[in-house]
């Protein structure tokens, strides 16, 4: 069976699933938000823009810059944690900007997804834009480049989540919008301080096996099928591997909201499989993906560009 992206005339996210008319109250278990005890539309009802990625930390440094570059900060403010009452995601508020963490792999983002939303839905938001802003392995390209997904790949190169329902396997698309990441590619020529690319991301249920990785606590293959493996990946448009891609398209895209994964390599694969920089290094690395959000946003915004 399989599904396919669906867009929205109206703007408004939508939510395919019938039962959510049927219930008095939606908890938002993992968000610890929920449509009795919170009232949605007046606390997100305005956002257009969600950026989400793996770790805590680096979405409060994401609202923390937003919150500078949209001149919204007071000398030492810091930002709260919205889902302050849940120790499984972080959610961080700067004007129209949510930042969010959404832990590692396909089921803690897909968890996130559900809850983020039906959110979205309950508080009525409208044309709001989404980017997964992350870290990932290079293919072929140099540490430090940042990749704008065209489309997001399983392991075996092809455009498609395979998702268990019941005991079903449906197929959902991972389409991505294709003028949102030309957009961001254009942005991305105002910041010539680092290498800006469209490819094709693969994501993968494990970082070690899963990634061709040699070493994992198990590992069944030699060095010169790794090798293979990757070369086929990189002829067939992949740039970079990760673990969250594919499921962040599917689900967005069935639920009418403009998507684009945004990530740095932090390696090339092709060269090794341990990340071997320094933590300043990382650090900055991983503020690239985030330097060109926010010239995006500031843009949309009709902002001046910014340093």
């Amino acid at each position: 069976m399989a599904e396919t992206t669906a867009y929205s005339g109206s703007g408004l996210v939508l939510v395919k699933n019938p039962h959510l008319d049927l219930m008095e109250e939606d908890v938002l278990y993992h968000l610890d938000l929920g449509t009795k005890t919170h009232d949605l539309p007046a606390m997100f009802g305005d956002i257009k823009f969600v950026c989400v990625g793996g770790s805590p930390n680096r979405m409060r440094a994401f609202a923390q810059l937003m919150q500078r570059q949209l001149g919204l900060a007071a000398a030492g403010e810091d930002v709260a944690d919205m889902c302050a009452g849940s120790d499984r995601y972080a959610m961080y508020r700067a004007g129209p900007v949510l930042s969010i963490s959404h832990g590692m792999g396909i089921p803690s983002i897909s968890i996130m997804l559900h809850e983020l939303i039906k959110l979205l839905h309950h508080a009525k938001c409208r044309d709001v834009t989404i980017i997964r802003i992350g870290t990932s392995g290079g293919l072929g390209i140099e540490a430090g480049s940042v990749v704008i997904t065209d489309t997001a790949v399983d392991s075996s190169f092809q455009p498609r989540f395979e998702q268990v329902v019941l005991d079903d396997v449906v197929v959902r698309s991972t389409e991505l919008d294709k003028d949102l990441a030309e957009e961001l590619l254009a942005c991305s020529r105002d910041i010539p301080d680092f290498p800006t690319l469209i490819g094709h991301t693969m994501c993968t249920y494990d970082f070690y096996e899963g990634q061709g990785r040699l070493d994992g606590a198990l590992c069944s293959f030699s060095s010169e099928k790794k090798l293979e493996y990757l070369r086929r990946a990189y002829d067939a448009g992949v740039r970079n591997i990760e673990m969250e891609s594919t499921a962040f398209a599917a689900l967005c895209g069935l639920c009418g909201l403009k998507a684009a994964v945004v990530c740095v390599a932090l390696l090339d694969r092709l060269e090794g499989d341990q990340i071997r920089a320094s933590h300043e290094v990382l650090w900055e690395y991983q503020q690239r993906p985030q330097r060109l959000i926010a010239a995006f946003i500031r843009k949309r915004l009709g902002l001046c560009p910014t340093d």
